[in-house]
C-alpha cells in the first residue's frame, strides 16, 4: 500500500511572495511526474512546535510520506526525482549530472541571488553582491547558450529548480542574457508549472476568503 505524499506550505502569506513560495517547486515536480499528492498547511503567523519538528527553521516547504519527513526544497526534489525517470534519468551519468545541477542552482546561484535581492529591497540593486551575482549569471548564460536543457538534452528536476531560481523578477531583469531568458520561458511554459503556480495562488486566495480579506 502506497503512503500519501503530502507537500506542506503556509496556510497564508502576504500577496507579494505568492507564486514564489517554494512549495511550488515540489508541486511542479509532482505535476511533471504525475505523482499523486496532497497539500498540507502550517501557520504562517503563529508557528507551532509541530512545524519545527518537521522543519527546524520554521520554513516551508517540507514533505511527508509515511514515516519519511524531509525538509529543504532541494532535498525534497531529489526525493521526488527518485520516483520518476521524468524528473531524473536512470543512467549513472544522468543521475550524477542532475544532482550536480540541483546543487548548483541552490549553492552557486540562489546562495548569491537571494542575499542580493534582500539587500536590493532598499532600492540599491548595485550592492556589494552585484559583481558576484553577475559573474554567476554569466557562467549560467554560457552554459545555456549551448544547450536547451541542463542534462542529456531534456527537462529534469535540475531545470525545474534552476528556472525557479532564475525567474525572480529582479534577477531575470538583470543584464542582457538571451539564452537564460529563453530557457526561463521554455520552463515556465510547461503545463505542470502553470498548474502548480495556479494551485498555489488559489490556495492563498482561499486563505484570504477565510480571513475575510479581498
Amino acid at each position: 500500500m502506497s503512503e500519501t505524499l503530502t507537500i506542506f506550505t503556509y496556510d497564508w502569506v502576504p500577496k507579494g511572495p505568492r507564486g514564489f513560495v517554494r512549495d511550488l517547486r515540489l508541486r511542479w515536480a509532482a505535476e511533471e511526474a504525475g505523482l499523486a499528492y496532497e497539500i498540507g498547511a502550517v501557520p504562517f503567523e503563529d508557528r507551532q512546535p509541530s512545524h519545527f519538528a518537521h522543519q527546524p527553521f520554521g520554513q516551508v516547504p517540507f514533505l511527508t510520506e509515511g514515516d519519511i519527513s524531509i525538509f529543504e526544497s532541494g532535498a525534497c526534489l531529489l526525493h521526488l526525482a527518485k520516483k520518476s525517470e521524468i524528473l531524473m534519468p536512470r543512467t549513472p551519468r544522468g543521475e550524477a549530472e542532475t544532482t550536480e545541477w540541483v546543487i548548483a542552482a541552490l549553492n552557486s546561484i540562489e546562495m548569491v541571488s537571494v542575499p542580493w535581492w534582500f539587500l536590493g529591497l532598499s532600492g540599491d540593486h548595485e550592492n556589494g553582491l552585484s559583481g558576484w551575482l553577475d559573474s554567476r549569471l554569466a557562467h549560467v548564460e554560457t552554459v545555456l547558450g549551448g544547450r536547451e536543457w541542463l542534462v542529456e538534452g531534456r527537462f529534469t528536476v535540475a531545470d525545474l529548480l534552476m528556472a525557479d531560481v532564475l525567474r525572480i523578477p529582479q534577477v531575470r531583469a538583470r543584464g542582457d542574457r538571451p539564452a537564460s531568458e529563453a530557457y526561463i520561458r521554455r520552463a515556465l511554459a510547461r503545463p505542470a508549472f502553470e498548474k502548480a503556480r495556479a494551485d498555489q495562488m488559489a490556495h492563498f486566495a482561499a486563505a484570504d476568503a477565510k480571513r475575510g480579506e479581498g
